[in-house]
């Protein structure tokens, strides 16, 4: 591709050399150049890509984009060389990127999902509905990368960044998707990670206090203005009409068709005659023209909001009831308020949950709506931080009934040290507990005293299917573990 159709829709940049040389690549990474490359140079939090120029230029590159301010005598980039300067390369990346791939998001619908919290469940709920409804879809989030069914990789964060959003793109576009369902967090709109989407929906989950830290919101207005960005790139949306900040959004955006969804206030999908139960919540919602009763299988009165906002992108597919209401009864989101089937039907929950902040919702959720026991098994990681483990116990031994402290992902960490920091928050409680480092002997305890009515709260490894200890990840997957001891019981 020639270097000035990959420049196409960047304003305001300074160019010395030729525009009509081929690109065959571009990069932000240094090591990754190849010979006839765009060079990118972006300046990250820990390191400014200015200081690779030089290396670039060695591996190959032939055009090299820097940023207004950058000191281009001090980069000594010799004749030949195109030179770029660009306002934002962050910016820069994303849209030569999305004209580099040949702009892939025009070609399939485009859902984007941003929220404090529920954007990974809701996404998997709008996949399972759409690929009920016989769509080919892919995802991108928190979790993995899917295309038509197959998870592609693990994710290492939330929204990729540009570039390599773009490339997976193209390669949906070649499996022949028809919708790409993604999350969009805040970091990633402010960073520029989506621009050179045409995203066709876009979601707002709700919105709380989080991100807040100088590598990323430096307040709660920074963080919410971020997330709006997603509705100035596109004019059909869906909010929660409950959150105090999703409701606003209609009224900010006057000239879009926004839907809003909810249960306690005036929404146009409004959930109704809720029931939550330890294994599943359901509730009535009007579909179409008429009043369906619909159910799913990970409990809990977030799964309602959830629930609604996959509906409401399922109604603007047509998709008949039938379908919806299938897939939100079968969908499982890996390592979210996941259920685990076992021959025993004790209600066992497997969730990410490994902050504060997330064992105390996981575990207030689950007592809001369990009869008997809520049961809490959970550890803390080895090598992070460690002012957080008497902080977690502290908050298990006043939510849950009983509690085994066990080990995680120690790392390089003793697990006995770790167990034991957590234990110092617990003794300030009254909550009954017990400390097995042993995490496979302490989910067999917690089976052990488990009735029906009780629910088994996995807390802190989710998706994971492995748990590191001195530097190796050896197998361990809780769904696995938890069907092999009821096997020995």
């Amino acid at each position: 591709m020639k270097l000035k159709e990959m420049l196409v829709g960047l304003e305001g940049l300074k160019v010395k050399g030729n525009l009509e040389i081929e690109i065959k690549g571009l990069e932000s990474n240094s090591k990754e150049v190849k010979k006839d490359y765009l060079f990118i140079a972006i300046k990250g939090f820990a390191t400014d890509g200015h200081q690779y120029v030089g290396a670039a230029i060695e591996k190959g590159a032939t055009a090299i984009m820097i940023e207004e301010g950058a000191d281009l005598k001090s980069l000594a980039i010799p004749e030949g060389i195109t030179i770029i300067m660009a306002k934002n390369t962050r910016e820069a990346l994303a849209i030569s990127s999305s004209n580099f791939y040949g702009n892939p998001s025009r070609k399939f619908k485009l859902i984007g999902v941003t929220g404090t919290k529920g954007k990974t469940t809701t996404t998997f709920m709008i996949k399972e509905i759409l690929e009920k409804a016989g769509k080919k879809v892919g995802l991108i989030g928190t979790i993995a990368t899917y295309r038509n069914g197959q998870k592609i990789k693990e994710s290492d964060r939330t929204t990729p960044e540009s570039l390599e959003l773009q490339r997976e793109f193209a390669q949906m576009v070649e499996a022949g998707v028809e919708v790409v369902v993604m999350e969009v967090s805040s970091q990633s709109l402010k960073l520029h990670r989506v621009d050179g989407c045409e995203f066709d929906m876009v979601l707002f989950t709700n919105f709380s206090e989080d991100h807040i830290s100088p590598k990323e919101h430096p307040n709660m207005e920074d963080y919410f203005q971020s997330k709006l960005k997603l509705f100035k790139m596109c004019k059909t949306g869906f909010v929660n009409a409950d959150d105090l900040y999703g409701a606003k959004i209609p009224d900010l955006f006057p000239e879009h068709n926004i839907t809003t969804y909810g249960i306690d206030n005036y929404a146009k999908l409004l959930a109704k005659d809720i029931t939550i139960t330890n294994s599943y919540v359901d509730f009535k919602v009007k579909i179409t023209d008429r009043n369906e009763r619909v159910k799913t299988g990970i409990p809990g009165r977030f799964s309602v909001y959830n629930s609604l906002a996959a509906i409401c992108v399922a109604q603007k597919f047509g998709i008949s009831p039938e379908v919806v209401k299938e897939a939100l009864m079968d969908v499982r989101v890996p390592g979210r308020s996941e259920l685990v089937n076992n021959k025993r039907e004790i209600p066992i929950m497997i969730d990410y949950a490994h902050s504060p902040e997330s064992l105390q919702n996981i575990l207030q959720a689950v007592k809001s709506y369990t009869r008997g026991k809520v049961i809490s098994v959970f550890g803390c990681g080895g090598d992070r931080d460690s002012g957080k483990r008497p902080i977690m116990g502290e908050i298990s031994g006043r939510i849950a009934d009983f509690t085994f402290i066990t080990s995680d992902n120690p790392r390089t960490e003793e697990p006995e040290k770790i167990v034991s920091e957590i234990e110092e928050g617990m003794k300030k409680t009254k909550g009954k507990y017990k400390v097995i480092v042993d995490r496979t002997e302490a989910i067999k305890e917690a089976i052990k005293m488990a009735t029906k009515r009780d629910i088994i709260v996995l807390a802190g490894k989710g998706h994971e299917p492995y748990q590191e200890i001195n530097g190796v990840k050896y197998s361990y997957d809780e769904r696995i573990i938890v069907n092999e001891i009821m096997d020995t019981l």
